[in-house]
C-alpha cells in the first residue's frame, strides 16, 4: 500500500509582489544616486539664471540639460520631487490628524456626535474632491500653502469616514465589551484597542491617496493655482516648458515621467498594503 506524501499543514505562502518591491528599491537607489551626484558633485543653484547657457542639451555638467533660463534641469527636477512629494505628505499628515480623532469619536460615541459628523461629511462629499479643491484654491488665492490647505479640507472627511466605519464594526465585538466591563476609560479603549485595528485600513488609503494628491498638486500648479515660479515643482516645470515643447520636448518629458513614476510606485505600494492587511473593501456605515 502506497503511503501518501506528507505535506506540512502550515506551509509558508509564497511571497507576492516581490517584483514590485524590487522596482521600488531600484527607483529609490536611482533617486539617491542622482541626488548625491547633483548636490555633492555638480552643486548647481536651482534658481540661478544664465541666459547664455539656456536650452543646452545633455552634458557632463548638465546631465539633463538646462531650461529656458539656463537653470540645471536635473537639480530642479530633484528639488521639485522634494516639493511635490513633501507637500503631498504634509497634506496627508494634516488630514490624518484631523480625520482620525473625528472618526474615532463619531464611531465610538455615536448619538448626536455621530449625527453631527455625518451631516458635515455629507456636505463635503456632495461634490467631487477635485472640483472642491480647485474652487477652494481659487477662492483662497494662488500659492502652494493655500493649495495644501484646500487639499486638507477636502481629504480629512474620507479618513474620518473610514475610521468611523471600522470603529462601528469593532465596538460591537466582545473584547470591547469586556474592556468596558473591566473599567477601562473611553480614551484607553480607543487608543489601545481600536487604533491598532484601523491602522491597516488607514495605511492602505494613505498610499492610494498619495498618488492622487501628487497629481492634484502638479496639475493645479500647472494651471497656476499651486506653486509659483521660480519654485522648482513638477507641475510648475511642466508649465514653464510648454512653450518649448516643439524645440525641446524633453523639458516636459522629464517632470512628466517623474510624476508618472512616483504615482505608479504609490499605487503599487497601496496594492501591496491592501494584500498585506487583507483589506477587501471599506465597511459601509
Amino acid at each position: 500500500m502506497k503511503s501518501l506524501p506528507l505535506r506540512a499543514p502550515f506551509a509558508p505562502k509564497k511571497k507576492k509582489h516581490g517584483w514590485q518591491a524590487s522596482i521600488a528599491a531600484l527607483f529609490a537607489l536611482l533617486a539617491v544616486a542622482a541626488s548625491a551626484y547633483a548636490f555633492l558633485y555638480l552643486k548647481h543653484d536651482p534658481s540661478l539664471t544664465d541666459l547664455r547657457g539656456r536650452l543646452l542639451g545633455a552634458s557632463a555638467l548638465h546631465p539633463l540639460g538646462t531650461d529656458h533660463l539656463g537653470r540645471d534641469v536635473l537639480t530642479r527636477l530633484l528639488l521639485g520631487g522634494v516639493q511635490t512629494i513633501g507637500y503631498s505628505l504634509l497634506a496627508l499628515g494634516a488630514a490624518l490628524i484631523i480625520g482620525i480623532p473625528f472618526g474615532l469619536l463619531a464611531g465610538y460615541k455615536r448619538g448626536w456626535v455621530d449625527k453631527l459628523f455625518m451631516r458635515i461629511a455629507d456636505g463635503f462629499l456632495a461634490f467631487p474632491d477635485t472640483i472642491v479643491a480647485i474652487v477652494l484654491s481659487g477662492l483662497l488665492g494662488a500659492g502652494i500653502g493655500n493649495l495644501v490647505l484646500a487639499i486638507v479640507i477636502v481629504k480629512w472627511v474620507s479618513y474620518a469616514r473610514l475610521v468611523r466605519s471600522t470603529v462601528l464594526s469593532e465596538s460591537q465585538k466582545d473584547y470591547i465589551r469586556i474592556a468596558r466591563t473591566n473599567g477601562l476609560s473611553d480614551i484607553r479603549i480607543m487608543t489601545k484597542h481600536l487604533l491598532p485595528h484601523i491602522a491597516g485600513h488607514v495605511l492602505v488609503l494613505v498610499s492610494l491617496d498619495l498618488g492622487k494628491i501628487i497629481l492634484l498638486i502638479s496639475s493645479l500648479s500647472y494651471i497656476g493655482l499651486g506653486a509659483q515660479p521660480p519654485t522648482p515643482e513638477w507641475g510648475t516645470m511642466l508649465n514653464d516648458s510648454r512653450p518649448y515643447f516643439q524645440s525641446r520636448p524633453e523639458l516636459m518629458v522629464y517632470p512628466g515621467l517623474a510624476i508618472v513614476s512616483v504615482v505608479l510606485l504609490a499605487n503599487m505600494l497601496g496594492d501591496y498594503l491592501r494584500d498585506r492587511f487583507d483589506v477587501k473593501k471599506e465597511v459601509q456605515p
